[in-house]
């Protein structure tokens, strides 16, 4: 098992390791931009679930779904039947600048990939961008505005002080073969995640362990969802997130990986009401404290 240097040691091989101090900055002004982008997570503005049969959606009052100010009256009808979202035009048709994936909107079956959005086809009109998408057996519409009052009213990030005490070096353990567990959501859904393997590493002279996910096989990345101690003061309290890129022998060999807690991340859900974020599997909640990352966004 890879033993962590210590705090002195660790300081002197990060000044060495060609600027990693810098690399933490970089990353953390690129997390506020990718935050405060026309459809980034500061722009969600509204999730409204679906209802079976039709439901209309633009800014008028006779909606079912309303959206702001600033969108149509009517932009169109989402028909839910069984597992099935048609998009159908209102009543005057379909407003001119509503589009599809760039494209002119047209009445059409809308693909859903359950608990993945990625490739959702995208509705947009001025400031919105909007998708729907399915979570267990429901299904809702997310709304993004470019102009928000979090994206306007945005004024950073709190961070701790960066510490290369808790970028540790891990084992990387494969399961064999892979394992797929169930992730629970802060909205009460759930949905099984291939879990390739897990990390272990220690802190302190103490040795502890994280399952990551693979979201895509054919992305060279692992997400963490993890809980620790600060989350009771400090940080979030539901979870934060921690990307990483594949072990230096691959998922399925035994091998090394770098855990940086240093980039640790809020969720989602931290910033709005509107998210279903994933909840940390118990394996996943430390019971040490993590003084490293994202702090709380809304204190």
């Amino acid at each position: 098992m890879a033993v962590p240097l210590s705090p002195v040691l660790a300081s002197a091989a990060a000044a060495q390791d060609g600027g990693w101090q810098k690399e933490i900055t970089e990353w953390r002004a690129q997390h506020a931009l990718e935050l405060q982008k026309p459809d980034g997570w500061l722009a969600l503005a509204g999730l409204e679930w679906l209802e079976p049969g039709d439901n209309s959606f633009g800014s008028a009052k006779d909606n079912k779904i309303h959206l702001p100010s600033s969108g149509r009256a009517h932009l169109g009808v989402l028909r839910l039947e069984g597992d099935t979202v048609t998009l159908n035009p209102p009543a005057g048709g379909f407003p001119a600048g509503f589009l599809i994936d760039g494209k002119p909107v047209q009445a059409q079956t809308l693909h859903t990939d359950p608990d993945h959005d990625k490739n959702n086809p995208r509705l947009t009109i001025g400031t919105l961008n909007m998708y729907v998408i399915h979570r267990g057996e429901r299904f809702a519409l997310r709304i993004k505005d470019a102009k928000s009052a979090a994206v306007t009213g945005f004024r950073g990030l709190k961070w701790y002080p960066p510490n290369p005490a808790y970028r540790v070096t891990a084992q990387w353990i494969p399961y064999s073969p892979q394992k797929t567990f169930t992730i629970a959501t802060l909205i009460g859904t759930s949905y099984p995640a291939q879990v390739p393997g897990w990390a272990e590493f220690t802190l302190n002279g103490k040795a502890y362990r994280l399952d990551p996910i693979l979201e895509d096989p054919a992305v060279a990345k692992l997400f963490f969802v993890l809980r620790d101690t600060t989350s009771a003061s400090t940080t979030y309290g539901a979870c934060r997130f921690l990307y990483t890129g594949f072990p230096d022998h691959g998922l399925e060999k035994p091998g090394e990986l770098v855990l940086d807690f240093n980039r640790l991340e809020n969720p989602p859900c931290a910033y709005t009401p509107y998210a279903t974020c994933p909840l940390p599997p118990p394996q996943n909640r430390l019971p040490i404290p993590l003084p490293v990352g994202e702090q709380r966004y809304h204190e």
